[in-house]
Order: structure tokens, then C-alpha cells, then sequence
């Protein structure tokens, strides 16, 4: 399977009473197709599945797959603690008529590279998908190590790997040591970065409410191969997506952008806290900023 283009990871809108709000979630993911997306990530953190219980994660993913019908491709998140569970979940998106499975470290259990090896090896067996793998150790804990991915790669199972550490080092690693795993940016202020290193697929959270834009760095970069249109288009991004990363209300954010489109997003379940004014007020203008200068970039 090849990854190319933009993948969002859709969030799960809520009701007031934190139940999923379905119609919402069919109006959020209409919406990215839409809008042209080239794929979507269902069960993925900005998914919010840390905070859903089995039944809405199964859930999910077949009342993704009705809604999407075939029109892009769309990749399950399956991570969890035991590995038993990811196995479940796996099966379940395989069941469910997934293109693709999205595999990260389980959290807080900091494998070695053997260990999560065979971790990975055997959710690979049981969802009979392609796997991306997902490098997030400031999330999960441990990383996926040299170790980890000479032993993995060696599978054809293991098409690709989002890479979401934030170190400049690992894209130079991936790009150099591991060519045959498609790179796939998954940190939204190196998108740049990456595809001047060769990726051809951004898994963008920001792409919830900036899908336009992202879509126009893609192209710019990849498409057309123009880095300098691209560099000015990721200038005009840097400061929104400083707000977004460091504001300490990653989903919250999101969520709230897709409100001020008009798209149902609701609160962030439990532990997560609502957003101040303060906040609000900062991203909003960042956001608005953002979206004028790209808009002129692109006239």
C-alpha cells in the first residue's frame, strides 16, 4: 500500500453529556472528503480513543467505513496496553473493512526493541493489514529503536512509519537507514522537513480545520516539487501550530476550530479540561492569520 497525501486524523465529536455524537462524526467526516482529503485515521489519539471504551472504538470503525464507502482509504488506530487487546482491535478493524492499521508503542509499558518487536509482529498476524507504524515516545514512553525497526522491517507487512518524536535526527535516520518504510510525517511543524526528505504523506491533526492548507503544502512540496512556495505557505502555519502544540490543550484546540466551522466537536472527555478564554482568543487569531496569508499565498 502506498500512503500519499494528506491523512486525517478525525476527531470524535460529543454531545454536552460526553455520548458520541453521531451525526456529528458523519458531518466530520464528510467534510474532509469534501474538502479533498487523500485518507483518514479512525481511533487515532486526536480521536480521543484513550477516553472511549471497546465498544466505541469497535463501533468506530464500522460506522467509519460505512460513511467513507470506499472513497479513500482509511487507517485504523489500534493501540492499547496489552497486546492482546491491539491483537482485538486489529481483527476488528481487518472486519470492519480497513485499508491499513496504525501501530504505536503501547503506553507506559517501555519495551525493548525485541520485545516490542514481537509485539508488533503479532497485531501484524492477526489484522492480515498493512501496518504504519507510529514513533511517539513523548506519548507511549519508549521509542521505536533501531533494534526495533531492523527486526520489524524485514517483514512486508511494515509498509511505513509516522514519525512524531519532534527529533530532526530520526527523520535523517528513517530517510537514510530505512528507505524501503514510507515516511510519513506525523509532527505538524516539520511537515517542511519531511518532504524535503522524501515523505509523500502527512498524518495532520491540524488538517481537522486546516485541511485546505495542508493540502496546498502537499501539493506545493511534492506535487510540484516548489519548496519555495512551500516555505512561505509553512511560515504563514508556524505560529498556529505553536499555539497548538505548546498551548498544553492539544484536542481541545482542534475541536474547538472545528466549531468555529460550523462542525460539531463537543468537549474533550475526561481528563481533559476545557479551553480559556485566553486560549481561545490566541488561537483563534493565529488561525485566522494563518488562513489570509495562505489564501493570498495561493491567489
Amino acid at each position: 500500500m502506498k500512503f500519499e497525501g494528506i491523512y486525517t486524523p478525525v476527531i470524535t465529536p460529543f454531545h454536552d453529556d460526553h455520548s458520541i455524537h453521531d451525526d456529528g462524526y458523519r458531518l466530520v467526516i464528510e467534510r474532509q472528503l469534501a474538502l479533498g482529503i487523500h485518507g483518514i485515521v479512525i481511533g487515532g489519539t486526536t480521536g480521543e480513543n484513550y477516553a472511549l471504551t471497546r465498544e466505541e472504538r469497535i463501533w468506530q470503525f464500522t460506522f467509519a467505513n460505512e460513511v467513507i464507502d470506499k472513497r479513500v482509504p482509511w487507517i485504523a488506530g489500534v493501540n492499547d496496553i496489552r497486546t492482546e487487546t491491539v491483537c482485538e482491535y486489529a481483527v476488528a478493524a481487518h472486519d470492519a473493512g480497513a485499508d491499513a492499521i496504525l501501530l504505536a508503542v503501547p503506553p507506559y509499558s517501555c519495551p525493548t526493541g525485541k520485545e516490542l518487536a514481537q509485539h508488533a509482529l503479532a497485531v501484524e498476524k492477526a489484522a492480515k493489514l498493512p501496518v504504519m507504524l507510529y514513533n511517539y515516545p513523548g506519548r507511549s514512553g519508549a521509542e521505536m529503536d533501531e533494534d526495533f525497526l531492523l527486526r520489524v522491517s524485514r517483514h512486508t507487512g511494515f509498509v511505513a512509519i509516522k514519525e512524531s518524536s519532534g527529533d530532526i535526527n530520526r527523520l535523517h535516520l528513517l530517510a537514510r537507514e530505512f528507505p524501503h518504510l514510507q515516511l510519513c510525517c506525523g509532527a505538524d511543524d516539520q511537515a517542511l522537513e519531511f518532504f524535503a526528505w522524501g515523505a509523500r504523506a502527512w498524518v495532520c491533526a491540524a488538517a481537522n480545520f486546516l485541511a485546505p492548507e495542508t493540502i496546498a503544502l502537499y501539493k506545493a512540496c511534492v506535487v510540484e516539487d516548489n519548496f519555495e512556495l512551500g516555505r512561505r505557505i509553512m511560515k504563514a502555519m508556524l505560529p498556529l501550530m505553536t499555539v497548538l502544540e505548546r498551548g498544553g490543550k492539544f484536542i481541545q484546540c482542534v475541536k474547538y476550530a472545528c466549531e468555529l466551522d460550523g462542525i460539531p466537536g463537543g468537549p474533550a472527555r475526561l481528563p481533559m479540561r476545557p479551553m480559556k478564554k485566553e486560549l481561545k482568543r490566541a488561537f483563534r487569531e493565529a488561525l485566522e492569520n494563518t488562513r489570509t496569508t495562505v489564501a493570498h499565498l495561493l491567489n
